[in-house]
């Protein structure tokens, strides 16, 4: 039987992406569907293993696909999976031409994660452009690509191709406030064997349900530090924003990215932190507390009769991954305060462990995210996601932000040049690179 072919870019090696326009493309097997990518947007993931050839432990080992913040279309399906559970079966709500974000982490939907909810810690997990599991699972930067059918999520009609990639980091941030406490745990009910919607678990199967009610107001009277405005930084300062924060601040090395989060009113403060020569031991941690403290006076000042000095934040989101950024982030935080751990860079530091148990600040790790999808492409369409200075009632304000954290766009061609683009931080032009998305027309960087 001759095969179709599509095209796709691999990673060969550090610096070595090729495209191959005459890869076969297989018929989608029972349960999956054939989607054609529209969007792509890279991350500091897809960076790293560009660059390297690996990301921290995840050496590439064969060819690789990269890329998993990925929106397209349907334009096969397959057969019903032969035994319906976990999600296998997605029913009569995907069909042919409907547009469909792609989650890329397929989990295997029978383990005790897995049927808790909680399948972003399933053992079995196995996420598309990741190097982890070997064979490698391709990505999401070629043409057209086979899928499970549970884990592709209707598009809204008023959010395009490049935003509804973008609910891929988005969800990265819904799932890190739930775990601190920002938004509810979830505004989608999870039951193993509850039928599925385009707006609720992906593992559920059979006829849509309605969606269910949404809080805005969950962070209420609450501040919110930021450190690292990149585009995960970003979102969280947004998604701050739409939960209610009485005060965002955010913090980088990077003035152009503060000013970004400032000028489209994302953070009510920006602070940029002093580049110096990092400290070890005992003295960066003595050096990460008078950096932050210097900083809180600054962005989050304290009334004249209050004889509590500065305190910090009520929740802290680490987007760096720096280890100073680490250290300083428990300092950042009130006593009593939250501290999530989003961004991932060294393995091993330094952490001021007695500050964080005195002041009672709670440390809480997240990995990606888990039931997620339905809530941030709802909240994309929703009109929610806007900065502060948005005016109220402006339609397609709230899209606005997301569009303009999108400063790059190539074809898929061109996909290495995008990746260079990414390495410099800056064009040609000397335009910051903030969010690159690769798509299926022409390179417009």
């Amino acid at each position: 039987m001759s095969l179709p072919s599509t095209s796709a870019t691999l990673l060969h090696g550090p610096l070595d992406i090729r495209v191959d326009n005459a890869r076969p493309l297989w018929p989608a097997p029972p349960g999956h569907a054939t989607v054609q990518i529209e969007a792509t947007g890279l991350c500091g993931s897809d960076l790293h293993y560009y660059l390297h050839g690996r990301n921290g432990d995840f050496k590439v080992r064969a060819p690789l696909v990269l890329g998993h913040e990925a929106a397209g279309v349907i334009v096969a399906l397959g057969p019903p999976a032969p035994t319906p559970g976990a999600g296998e079966n997605a029913g009569p709500r995907l069909k042919v031409g409907m547009r469909v974000a792609i989650e890329c982490g397929v989990m295997c939907g029978t383990c005790g994660y897995c049927t808790e909810g909680r399948y972003n810690l399933c053992k079995n997990m196995r996420f598309c452009s990741s190097a982890k599991t070997f064979p490698h699972l391709d990505g999401t930067l070629q043409e057209k690509m086979n899928h499970p059918v549970h884990l592709l999520h209707p598009i809204p009609d008023n959010v395009s191709y490049e935003q509804a990639a973008l609910a891929e980091p988005l969800s990265v941030l819904i799932h890190s406030a739930r775990r601190v406490g920002l938004s509810p745990p979830t505004s989608f009910p999870y039951s193993p064997s509850a039928s599925s919607s385009p707006y609720s678990n992906p593992l559920q199967n059979g006829t849509s349900q309605p969606e269910a009610p949404y809080n805005f107001d969950h962070a209420n009277n609450k501040s919110v530090l930021v450190f690292g405005t990149g585009a995960i930084g970003l979102l969280a300062c947004l998604l701050a924003r739409v939960h209610g924060a009485k005060r965002v601040v955010a913090l980088d090395i990077n003035q152009e990215r503060l000013s970004f989060a400032r000028d489209h009113g994302l953070a009510d403060e920006v602070y940029c932190l002093p580049l110096g020569k990092p400290a070890s031991g005992e003295d960066a941690l003595e050096q990460a507390q008078a950096t932050i403290t210097t900083a809180l006076s600054t962005l989050l000042p304290t009334s004249a009769d209050d004889d509590k000095g500065v305190e910090g934040a009520d929740i802290v989101f680490e987007c760096t991954g720096a280890p100073s950024c680490i250290q300083q982030s428990v300092f950042a935080a009130k006593p009593g305060g939250k501290v999530i751990l989003i961004g991932m860079g060294s393995r091993n530091v330094v952490f001021p462990v007695s500050a964080a148990a005195t002041r009672e600040v709670d440390i809480l790790g997240s990995f990606r995210y888990a039931r997620t999808y339905g809530e941030a492409l709802a909240l994309i369409g929703s009109g929610r996601l806007k900065g502060k200075s948005a005016p109220e009632g402006s339609e397609g304000k709230e899209l606005r932000v997301l569009e303009d954290m999108v400063t790059h766009r190539f074809a898929l061609k061109d996909v290495k040049e995008a990746f260079e683009l990414m390495r410099k931080g800056r064009d040609e032009q000397g335009r910051l690179c903030l969010k690159v998305v690769v798509n299926r027309g022409s390179s417009s960087a």
